[in-house]
């Protein structure tokens, strides 16, 4: 038997969006954010000031969330040509996004619970020294949001591969054909997605949120008395960033699960197939690999088939497709296309 050469059949798979310069600043925000915590600890200490510590270690929370995005990078680039992975790392930082998502709204809980404790139980509120150190907090956060600002950088493994299989299916006999991979690069991507850049954005913005309510009720509180406006105010905090929690976990859980991609597009693709009435489109699977990047999986079956270049051609405007697998049954010219098949010839 001949020994073939597979290569051209061949292609990587690796969808993972490297976004270096988020790692980078996100990286100098984790910096600022240890170094803020270190000197309101120390100053909580020193000064006796519970209004320090507690927002010290609150800083902490938001260090950890950081981390977690830190690592999600690094992970995602050290493992991103690891044939482990059938699609390489691009969830990675989904996953981070995701995790980061479940941290905030853990924190959103708990800004609640002290909350409402505090709307039960008043506490003395020492106003001029809480208002400072919100100020710290404030601006400390504006500078890391602007930092941490997603500004879509290049997509730098973004390419669509599109792999066919030909399946022909007689009643005596099987033939196998398999066409060439092509290597393009997508058009018309839609606008990157970096959901671990985005989840470390919402950390920092939660915090910003938290300590702008927080000025705005301890000056109130403290010209006109109201100190219920404080835990009010953590309480409207708290809803807002759950709001944001919960807006990133439907982003991302979707991609980790494998959600097939929007009903309408799916239904343009097999559209696009059958608009020869003998092709029909026996089974198809859409869904991300990636933030960014998508998978699909047809199937075809026709009494006369052309080759899986004619259906790959096709589909070639589908440029949501990164990764594309087809496969052609054939069916003897006396079997229905309604009858006795399952779609997959075998």
């Amino acid at each position: 038997m001949a020994n073939h050469n597979a290569k051209p059949w061949q292609h990587t798979h690796q969808f993972v969006r490297l976004n270096t310069d988020g790692e980078r600043n996100t990286r100098y925000v984790l910096y600022l954010t240890l170094v803020t915590m270190v000197a309101e600890i120390v100053a909580g200490t020193v000064y006796g000031s519970m209004a320090l510590l507690a927002d010290g270690w609150h800083m902490g929370t938001h260090a950890a969330a950081f981390m977690i995005t830190l690592f999600a990078y690094y992970y995602a680039r050290k493992y991103a040509d690891d044939p482990r992975y059938a699609f390489g790392t691009g969830k990675v930082g989904v996953l981070g996004g995701f995790t980061s998502a479940i941290a905030l709204g853990l924190v959103a809980l708990l800004m609640v619970v002290e909350s409402v404790s505090r709307l039960l139980n008043p506490e003395q509120i020492h106003f001029n020294e809480a208002i400072f150190v919100a100020l710290i907090g404030l601006t400390v956060n504006v500078i890391s949001a602007f930092l941490l600002k997603d500004h879509h950088s290049h997509d730098h493994h973004g390419h669509n591969h599109h792999h066919g299989h030909q399946h022909t299916h007689h009643i005596d006999e099987h033939e196998h054909e398999h066409q060439a991979s092509k290597h393009h690069h997508g058009e018309g991507q839609s606008k990157a997605h970096d959901h671990n850049l985005r989840a470390a954005y919402f950390h920092v913005m939660a915090d910003a949120l938290t300590s702008l309510l927080a000025i705005g009720a301890l000056l109130f509180a403290k010209f006109l008395g109201w100190q219920w406006l404080d835990p009010t105010m953590g309480i409207v905090g708290a809803v807002i960033i759950s709001f944001w929690a919960w807006g990133l976990v439907k982003q991302t859980a979707p991609i980790l699960l494998d959600a097939s991609i929007d009903e309408a597009y799916l239904q343009q693709m097999v559209d696009a197939v059958e608009q020869e009435e003998q092709h029909r489109v026996s089974d198809i699977h859409v869904w991300p690999v990636s933030a960014n990047h998508h998978a699909a999986m047809v199937s075809i079956v026709s009494p006369h088939p052309k080759e899986v270049e004619y259906f790959r051609q096709k589909l070639a405007s589908f440029k949501r497709i990164d990764h594309l697998t087809i496969e052609v049954f054939t069916l003897a010219e006396s079997h229905s296309l309604a009858g006795g098949t399952d779609g997959h010839g075998h």
